[in-house]
Protein backbone atom coordinates (compact mmCIF):
# COMPACT_ATOMS: atom_id res chain seq x y z
CA UNK A 1 0.00 0.00 0.00
CA UNK A 2 3.03 2.44 0.65
CA UNK A 3 4.61 1.64 -2.66
CA UNK A 4 1.05 2.52 -4.39
CA UNK A 5 0.92 5.41 -2.44
CA UNK A 6 4.22 6.83 -3.61
CA UNK A 7 3.58 6.00 -7.07
CA UNK A 8 0.50 7.78 -6.66
CA UNK A 9 2.47 11.04 -5.49
CA UNK A 10 5.04 10.07 -8.40
CA UNK A 11 2.22 10.89 -10.90
CA UNK A 12 1.57 14.09 -9.23
CA UNK A 13 4.73 15.37 -9.54
CA UNK A 14 4.77 14.38 -13.15
CA UNK A 15 1.86 16.15 -13.56
CA UNK A 16 3.66 19.48 -12.44
CA UNK A 17 5.60 18.79 -15.48
CA UNK A 18 2.30 18.13 -17.63
CA UNK A 19 0.26 21.59 -15.87
CA UNK A 20 2.11 23.99 -17.77
CA UNK A 21 2.08 22.46 -20.89
CA UNK A 22 -1.79 22.33 -21.46
CA UNK A 23 -3.40 23.35 -17.98
CA UNK A 24 -5.20 21.93 -14.94
CA UNK A 25 -8.83 20.78 -16.91
CA UNK A 26 -6.87 19.41 -19.79
CA UNK A 27 -4.29 17.28 -17.72
CA UNK A 28 -7.84 16.01 -15.44
CA UNK A 29 -9.03 15.31 -18.75
CA UNK A 30 -5.72 13.16 -20.01
CA UNK A 31 -5.29 11.17 -16.94
CA UNK A 32 -8.75 10.34 -16.49
CA UNK A 33 -9.39 9.57 -20.10
CA UNK A 34 -6.33 7.26 -20.72
CA UNK A 35 -7.28 5.22 -17.35
CA UNK A 36 -11.24 4.67 -18.45
CA UNK A 37 -10.26 3.18 -21.74
CA UNK A 38 -7.87 1.03 -19.51
CA UNK A 39 -10.63 -0.17 -17.11
CA UNK A 40 -13.41 -0.03 -19.25
CA UNK A 41 -11.70 -2.64 -21.75
CA UNK A 42 -10.50 -4.37 -18.67
CA UNK A 43 -13.84 -4.50 -16.75
CA UNK A 44 -16.25 -4.42 -19.84
CA UNK A 45 -18.71 -3.22 -17.17
CA UNK A 46 -22.85 -4.26 -17.90
CA UNK A 47 -25.06 -0.83 -19.34
CA UNK A 48 -28.49 -2.55 -20.00
CA UNK A 49 -31.11 -2.65 -17.36
CA UNK A 50 -28.97 -0.45 -14.68
CA UNK A 51 -31.74 1.96 -13.15
CA UNK A 52 -31.57 5.59 -13.12
CA UNK A 53 -30.38 5.79 -9.23
CA UNK A 54 -27.45 3.43 -10.45
CA UNK A 55 -26.75 6.26 -13.48
CA UNK A 56 -27.36 9.01 -11.10
CA UNK A 57 -24.51 7.58 -8.32
CA UNK A 58 -21.95 6.90 -11.23
CA UNK A 59 -22.62 10.57 -12.71
CA UNK A 60 -22.40 11.68 -9.45
CA UNK A 61 -19.00 10.08 -8.79
CA UNK A 62 -17.69 11.01 -12.00
CA UNK A 63 -18.37 14.70 -12.12
CA UNK A 64 -16.54 14.16 -7.85
CA UNK A 65 -13.83 13.02 -9.67
CA UNK A 66 -13.46 15.23 -12.02
CA UNK A 67 -13.57 18.22 -9.97
CA UNK A 68 -11.57 16.55 -7.41
CA UNK A 69 -9.13 16.55 -9.96
CA UNK A 70 -8.94 19.77 -11.20
CA UNK A 71 -8.68 21.76 -7.97
CA UNK A 72 -5.89 19.34 -6.64
CA UNK A 73 -3.77 19.88 -10.04
CA UNK A 74 -4.28 23.62 -9.46
CA UNK A 75 -3.42 23.76 -6.14
CA UNK A 76 -0.06 22.14 -7.25
CA UNK A 77 0.53 24.62 -9.61
CA UNK A 78 0.91 27.17 -6.79
CA UNK A 79 2.07 25.29 -3.79
CA UNK A 80 4.24 22.01 -2.91
CA UNK A 81 3.49 19.08 -3.01
CA UNK A 82 3.25 18.27 0.93
CA UNK A 83 1.91 20.86 1.70
CA UNK A 84 -1.12 20.82 -0.96
CA UNK A 85 -1.72 16.50 0.38
CA UNK A 86 -2.01 18.11 3.89
CA UNK A 87 -4.47 20.56 3.58
CA UNK A 88 -6.68 18.16 1.11
CA UNK A 89 -6.37 15.63 3.80
CA UNK A 90 -8.66 17.43 5.53
CA UNK A 91 -11.46 16.30 3.53
CA UNK A 92 -11.37 12.87 5.06
CA UNK A 93 -10.32 13.61 8.49
CA UNK A 94 -13.74 15.78 9.01
CA UNK A 95 -15.68 12.18 7.60
CA UNK A 96 -13.57 10.41 10.38
CA UNK A 97 -14.21 12.79 13.32
CA UNK A 98 -18.32 12.58 12.31
CA UNK A 99 -17.87 8.94 12.83
CA UNK A 100 -16.21 9.26 15.81
CA UNK A 101 -17.26 8.77 19.66
CA UNK A 102 -17.45 11.40 22.32
CA UNK A 103 -16.35 14.81 22.80
CA UNK A 104 -12.21 13.87 22.55
CA UNK A 105 -13.20 13.26 18.28
CA UNK A 106 -12.61 16.92 18.45
CA UNK A 107 -9.32 16.86 19.86
CA UNK A 108 -7.61 15.64 16.14
CA UNK A 109 -9.40 18.55 14.38
CA UNK A 110 -7.74 21.15 16.50
CA UNK A 111 -4.47 19.16 15.91
CA UNK A 112 -5.12 19.50 12.08
CA UNK A 113 -5.24 22.99 12.57
CA UNK A 114 -2.90 23.61 14.42
CA UNK A 115 -0.38 21.54 11.29
CA UNK A 116 -2.05 23.70 9.09
CA UNK A 117 -1.69 26.72 10.68
CA UNK A 118 2.00 25.66 11.42
CA UNK A 119 2.52 25.32 7.45
CA UNK A 120 1.68 28.82 6.62
CA UNK A 121 3.43 30.47 9.58
CA UNK A 122 7.25 30.85 7.87
CA UNK A 123 5.80 33.26 5.29
CA UNK A 124 3.57 31.71 3.62
CA UNK A 125 6.58 29.56 1.81
CA UNK A 126 4.65 26.00 2.36
CA UNK A 127 1.06 27.55 1.62
CA UNK A 128 -0.46 29.76 -0.39
CA UNK A 129 -4.28 31.68 0.16
CA UNK A 130 -4.88 30.77 -3.50
CA UNK A 131 -3.25 27.24 -3.29
CA UNK A 132 -4.70 26.35 -0.04
CA UNK A 133 -8.47 27.18 -1.18
CA UNK A 134 -7.98 24.81 -4.01
CA UNK A 135 -6.34 22.06 -1.82
CA UNK A 136 -9.08 22.68 0.62
CA UNK A 137 -11.89 22.27 -2.16
CA UNK A 138 -10.45 19.16 -3.27
CA UNK A 139 -10.18 17.99 0.17
CA UNK A 140 -14.16 18.49 0.52
CA UNK A 141 -14.64 16.57 -2.56
CA UNK A 142 -12.31 13.89 -1.40
CA UNK A 143 -15.06 13.51 1.34
CA UNK A 144 -17.60 13.34 -0.68
CA UNK A 145 -16.03 10.65 -2.85
CA UNK A 146 -15.14 8.45 -0.17
CA UNK A 147 -19.20 8.01 0.30
CA UNK A 148 -19.93 7.88 -3.44
CA UNK A 149 -17.23 5.64 -3.69
CA UNK A 150 -19.14 3.63 -1.06
CA UNK A 151 -22.62 3.66 -3.14
CA UNK A 152 -20.60 2.70 -6.56
CA UNK A 153 -19.06 -0.12 -4.67
CA UNK A 154 -22.60 -1.71 -3.37
CA UNK A 155 -24.35 -0.81 -6.67
CA UNK A 156 -21.77 -2.19 -9.52
CA UNK A 157 -19.59 -6.03 -9.11
CA UNK A 158 -15.67 -5.72 -8.90
CA UNK A 159 -14.02 -1.98 -10.44
CA UNK A 160 -17.53 -1.73 -13.01
CA UNK A 161 -18.70 1.72 -11.20
CA UNK A 162 -15.51 2.84 -11.00
CA UNK A 163 -14.80 2.47 -14.56
CA UNK A 164 -18.19 3.99 -15.85
CA UNK A 165 -17.46 6.92 -13.33
CA UNK A 166 -13.90 7.36 -14.90
CA UNK A 167 -15.86 8.03 -18.35
CA UNK A 168 -18.40 9.93 -17.24
CA UNK A 169 -15.80 12.12 -15.67
CA UNK A 170 -13.40 11.93 -18.97
CA UNK A 171 -16.94 13.39 -21.15
CA UNK A 172 -17.61 16.09 -18.06
CA UNK A 173 -14.20 17.21 -18.42
CA UNK A 174 -13.55 16.94 -21.61
CA UNK A 175 -15.51 20.56 -23.08
CA UNK A 176 -12.99 22.49 -20.61
CA UNK A 177 -9.73 20.70 -21.33
CA UNK A 178 -10.40 21.04 -25.01
CA UNK A 179 -11.20 24.45 -24.59
CA UNK A 180 -8.19 25.18 -22.68
CA UNK A 181 -5.36 23.11 -24.54
CA UNK A 182 -6.88 23.13 -27.96
CA UNK A 183 -4.22 21.38 -30.19
CA UNK A 184 -1.73 20.71 -27.88
CA UNK A 185 -3.48 17.82 -26.69
CA UNK A 186 -2.22 15.98 -30.03
CA UNK A 187 1.46 16.87 -29.08
CA UNK A 188 3.73 13.41 -28.57
CA UNK A 189 5.56 14.81 -25.54
CA UNK A 190 1.97 15.95 -23.89
CA UNK A 191 0.39 12.23 -24.76
CA UNK A 192 3.59 10.84 -23.26
CA UNK A 193 3.09 12.61 -20.02
CA UNK A 194 -0.75 12.54 -19.80
CA UNK A 195 -0.04 8.16 -20.06
CA UNK A 196 2.39 8.27 -17.51
CA UNK A 197 0.06 10.03 -15.28
CA UNK A 198 -2.42 7.81 -15.90
CA UNK A 199 -0.51 4.59 -14.97
CA UNK A 200 0.78 6.41 -12.09
CA UNK A 201 -1.87 8.21 -10.80
CA UNK A 202 -4.19 5.44 -11.52
CA UNK A 203 -3.56 2.23 -12.77
CA UNK A 204 -0.76 1.16 -10.57
CA UNK A 205 -2.26 2.56 -7.08
CA UNK A 206 -5.58 0.99 -7.80
CA UNK A 207 -3.75 -2.47 -8.30
CA UNK A 208 -1.61 -2.29 -5.27
CA UNK A 209 -4.33 -1.07 -3.05
CA UNK A 210 -6.28 -4.10 -4.13
CA UNK A 211 -3.49 -6.53 -3.37
CA UNK A 212 -3.22 -4.41 -0.05
CA UNK A 213 -6.55 -4.81 0.98
CA UNK A 214 -6.51 -8.70 0.78
CA UNK A 215 -3.57 -8.51 3.34
CA UNK A 216 -4.94 -5.67 5.29
CA UNK A 217 -7.49 -4.67 7.66
CA UNK A 218 -10.04 -1.68 6.36
CA UNK A 219 -8.91 0.02 9.38
CA UNK A 220 -5.17 -0.38 9.39
CA UNK A 221 -5.19 0.45 5.83
CA UNK A 222 -7.23 3.56 6.37
CA UNK A 223 -4.52 4.58 9.29
CA UNK A 224 -1.89 3.74 6.35
CA UNK A 225 -3.90 5.98 4.32
CA UNK A 226 -3.09 9.07 7.02
CA UNK A 227 0.76 8.95 5.95
CA UNK A 228 -0.12 10.31 2.09
CA UNK A 229 1.05 14.03 3.20
CA UNK A 230 4.27 12.35 4.15
CA UNK A 231 4.56 10.25 1.58
CA UNK A 232 3.68 13.58 -0.90
CA UNK A 233 6.32 15.33 1.29
CA UNK A 234 9.05 12.72 0.28
CA UNK A 235 8.37 12.76 -3.20
CA UNK A 236 8.47 16.64 -3.86
CA UNK A 237 11.57 16.90 -2.19
CA UNK A 238 13.08 13.64 -4.10
CA UNK A 239 11.60 14.62 -7.36
CA UNK A 240 11.04 17.94 -7.62
CA UNK A 241 13.20 19.51 -5.21
CA UNK A 242 10.63 21.00 -2.27
CA UNK A 243 12.49 20.84 0.09
CA UNK A 244 10.67 22.26 3.58
CA UNK A 245 11.40 24.08 6.34
CA UNK A 246 11.86 22.58 9.95
CA UNK A 247 8.43 23.68 11.01
CA UNK A 248 6.85 22.65 7.69
CA UNK A 249 7.91 18.47 8.68
CA UNK A 250 6.57 19.46 11.95
CA UNK A 251 3.15 21.03 10.60
CA UNK A 252 2.66 17.55 8.39
CA UNK A 253 3.94 15.55 10.97
CA UNK A 254 0.58 16.70 13.47
CA UNK A 255 -1.99 16.59 10.27
CA UNK A 256 -0.44 12.85 9.70
CA UNK A 257 -1.22 12.13 14.21
CA UNK A 258 -4.52 13.75 13.69
CA UNK A 259 -5.19 11.74 10.63
CA UNK A 260 -4.48 8.16 11.90
CA UNK A 261 -5.94 9.44 15.72
CA UNK A 262 -9.58 10.46 13.73
CA UNK A 263 -9.36 6.84 12.09
CA UNK A 264 -8.81 4.98 15.07
CA UNK A 265 -11.62 7.23 16.89
CA UNK A 266 -13.97 6.13 14.78
CA UNK A 267 -16.93 4.13 15.44
CA UNK A 268 -16.12 1.81 12.34
CA UNK A 269 -13.59 1.15 10.51
CA UNK A 270 -13.10 4.07 7.88
CA UNK A 271 -14.12 2.97 4.15
CA UNK A 272 -10.83 1.55 2.61
CA UNK A 273 -11.66 3.07 -1.34
CA UNK A 274 -8.51 3.97 -3.96
CA UNK A 275 -6.81 6.85 -3.34
CA UNK A 276 -8.06 10.08 -4.74
CA UNK A 277 -5.54 11.91 -6.42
Amino acid sequence: MLAGHLVLHAGAAVATFLLPLVGGPAAVMLRLGLSAVVLLAVCRPRLRGRSRADWAVVVGFGATLAGMNMLFYEAIARMPLGAAVTVEVLGPLALSVLAARGAGRWVWPAVALAGVALLGWDGLGGLTIVGGGFALAAGALWGAYILLAQRTGGRFDRFDGLALAMGAATVLSAPLGIATAGTALLSPAVLGLGAAVALMSSMVPYGFELVALRRLRAATFAILMSLSPALAAVVGFVLLGQRLSLLECLAIALVVVASAGAVRGARRPAPAVPAAT
